[in-house]
């Protein structure tokens, strides 16, 4: 199958909400939660999809003639791309009722490992959900990042000893999570966690600590503090709050607050091998993509994972190539304006 024909065949059994958009931009699902759309009039999501259109890269192929490296290692793991999917949730309510959370994080997973490149885990109310993403990681190897939700500290002791029964290497928290109706009034509390909390959590962890939902660099410096090894820049896909700037925006200041000492992913919005480019520019060390990789698995399960992967690699090749880039540490700010 063709990327095309994946995307043709989810519209044949994704919905009501998502459309499977020729292009994933935040448009035709404007305002539609639940489903894929954003919170409040919708800007989040097309806004964080419209800053990275925006920057051009800066042709030079005054340069050696030699093959292009994409590949890379974060916290321990080879990937074939800087690339991974990105945590999602409440699969049937938003996507269809093709696949439940269990079934598509355990596509998920298998297929971004037999790519080459790893999905991070989604979370919910239903244990059976985590169960069942720590069952698929540990299937894998440990290729994979379950992610918890900020839940209260009892219950999120517990979830991390479960994950590290899987053995990943790496264990996140979307902290930004917090903004979640679900999350919201529950008892014992659930959200928002101080310093001194997350510090005890990424203890708990045991493995690298990645804190998804950092959006300034003030953030990033308080991630630092707490004992983060990564953090991912998302607004949640402007699932939480609205008019959030976007993750593009904010980037470049995250990195020169937290840049070296600690390893920077970045979401929203991100579509091709190009975005994933000039999201390595601006100093990210890794992208996470999510709606697309969920067309994918609708689409042609673990084929429509693979058949995606290859296409981001061709575009980030043929942009690092025209760009004068043969590695991802050769790329640097002065590719992008």
């Amino acid at each position: 199958m063709t990327y095309q024909e994946v995307l043709a065949n989810a519209r044949t059994c994704m919905g009501p909400y998502c459309k499977s958009c020729p292009t994933c931009n935040g448009v035709a699902c404007k305002n539609t939660i639940p489903g894929p759309g954003a919170k409040g009039i919708g800007t989040g999501f097309i806004r964080n999809y419209q800053k990275w259109q925006e920057l051009c890269v800066n042709m030079d192929t005054i340069c050696d003639n030699v093959e292009v490296d994409t590949s890379c290692e974060i916290f321990g793991k080879k990937v074939v791309i800087p690339v991974f999917a990105a945590p999602v949730g409440a699969m049937q309510l938003h996507y269809g009722d093709k696949y439940d959370d269990l079934t598509y994080n355990d596509l998920l997973v298998s297929g971004c490992a037999k790519a080459g490149i790893a999905a991070f885990t989604g979370d919910g109310v239903n244990a059976s959900i985590m169960e069942g993403a720590t069952k698929a990681i540990a299937k894998n190897n440990g290729c994979g990042v379950p992610t918890v939700k900020p839940w209260n500290m009892e219950l999120i002791e517990k979830k991390m000893a479960l994950v590290n029964t899987a053995d990943p290497f790496a264990i996140a928290m979307d902290i930004d999570a917090a903004g979640l109706p679900f999350l919201k009034n529950m008892q014992p509390p659930a959200g928002s966690k101080t310093v001194e909390q997350l510090r005890q959590i990424a203890a708990w962890a045991k493995k690298p600590f990645i804190l998804k939902g950092i959006m300034t660099a003030k953030g990033a410096l308080k991630a630092l503090e707490a004992g983060a090894q990564g953090i991912v820049v998302s607004n949640h896909g402007g699932r939480v709050l609205d008019q959030c700037p976007a993750t593009a925006e904010v980037l470049p200041e995250i990195v020169e607050a937290v840049g070296g000492k600690m390893t920077i992913f970045v979401d929203g919005g991100i579509r091709t091998g190009m975005d994933v480019f000039k999201a390595l520019a601006l100093g990210a060390d890794a992208v996470l993509i999510a709606r697309p990789f969920v067309n994918m698995v609708y689409g042609a399960g673990e084929e429509g994972i693979q058949i995606y992967v290859d296409k981001l690699k061709a575009e980030l090749a043929d942009t690092m190539a025209m760009c004068g880039a043969h590695s991802l540490k050769e790329i640097d700010r002065s590719m992008v304006r």
